[in-house]
């Protein structure tokens, strides 16, 4: 789970709440420095830190922590050779320090300010600030949007204290799906659950409603007013699959006028080729679109897309990547190699 779902849970749920932040990893470990949970009083959580080993644990934390309103550091060790106890059972070997804190007063404060800025399309870093013993801590935030007396304040307070340590929030990508069919649930449903803000766009108002694609947007207009609604940027997934010919060359021509994170295109090569209609490729553009995974069929075409768009938001897509190319022809989806 991202932050961004951890934010959204802290600004919609009241009560006693923990939040748990990774500050520190050695060796291996399931998560990386900076991965945050929410834990609550009445045992339900939000996110993950582990596989599930040290959920259980962290929640015996949280009556004291929030009656104490101090945060508190654990630690957990899988270091030792002869661990046959959590290192076994977790299959890390590292060292993992996570940090405890109330979320309540000047934390809450700060979130809720991240939440906004995420919202805007703005990273914010939060820096924490504290003593040795993690009972002290002073927080800060750093970004575009905010304000120079915030900035100034983080200055003053890190001469006081010795030990800082940061979690930077970055907003969650924006995957736009043009083409509301039928073949385009499983993969909002795919993209939604790995960590993107999915929004489905389509002209016919039948087809793009809340209720086929529930907890994502939708929006409903032409191509070249959809362009200009979406406000597109850098940052910006976009997936062509409506399979109208024209709808698609109309949407296609107006969203190559702006520099993308990605762009797949639903097709054949020739078909692409044709859409493109003297336009340069540019780097972004995948056509054929999606990972070899040999795939058949809108559930598995949706899985074959979606791990492309993740490969892509990890850097891990790489210019050698083998790939699948989902086609559709006029009465069957086809398929060949790339």
């Amino acid at each position: 789970m991202e932050a961004y779902d951890i934010l959204q849970a802290v600004e919609s749920n009241t009560g006693a709440r923990v939040l748990a932040t990774v500050i520190h990893v050695e060796g291996h470990a399931y998560r990386k420095q900076g991965a945050v949970m929410l834990l609550m009083a009445d045992g339900s959580m939000v996110g993950s830190i582990s596989p599930g080993c040290l959920e259980g644990d962290l929640a015996a934390y949280v009556p004291s922590v929030w009656e104490s309103q101090k945060p508190q550091m654990v630690e957990y060790d899988m270091r030792p050779a002869d661990d046959f106890g959590w290192g076994e059972t977790i299959g890390c070997g590292g060292l993992i320090r996570i940090l405890l804190e109330p979320l309540a007063g000047e934390l809450l404060v700060n979130l809720l300010v991240v939440k906004n800025k995420l919202d805007q399309g703005e990273t914010v870093e939060l820096i924490r600030t504290y003593t040795d013993g993690y009972s002290d801590i002073r927080y800060a935030l750093r970004g575009s949007g905010v304000e120079e007396q915030e900035l100034a304040a983080s200055s003053a307070v890190r001469e006081s204290f010795h030990v800082v340590t940061s979690t930077v929030f970055v907003p969650k990508p924006r995957v736009i799906i043009f083409g509301a069919n039928l073949d385009a649930i499983p993969l909002v449903q795919m993209a939604a659950n790995s960590g993107f803000r999915v929004v489905v766009t389509d002209w016919r108002e039948a087809v793009c409603q809340a209720e086929r694609f529930p907890g994502v947007e939708t929006m409903v207009a032409f191509p070249e007013t959809l362009v200009k609604k979406l406000a597109l940027n850098e940052r910006d997934y976009v997936v062509i699959m409506s399979h109208q010919f024209e709808k698609d060359t109309a949407f296609l021509q107006g969203v190559m006028a702006y520099p993308l994170q990605y762009l797949g295109i639903m097709g054949s090569k020739e078909r692409t080729s044709k859409m493109l209609d003297g336009f340069e490729r540019p780097d972004w553009l995948h056509a054929p679109i999606g990972l070899n995974i040999g795939s058949e069929g809108a559930f598995e075409n949706a899985i074959s897309i979606a791990a492309e768009l993740i490969a892509i938001k990890r850097g891990k897509h790489g210019a050698g990547s083998w790939r699948s190319p989902v086609a559709h022809g006029r009465d069957v989806q086809s398929f060949c190699s790339w």
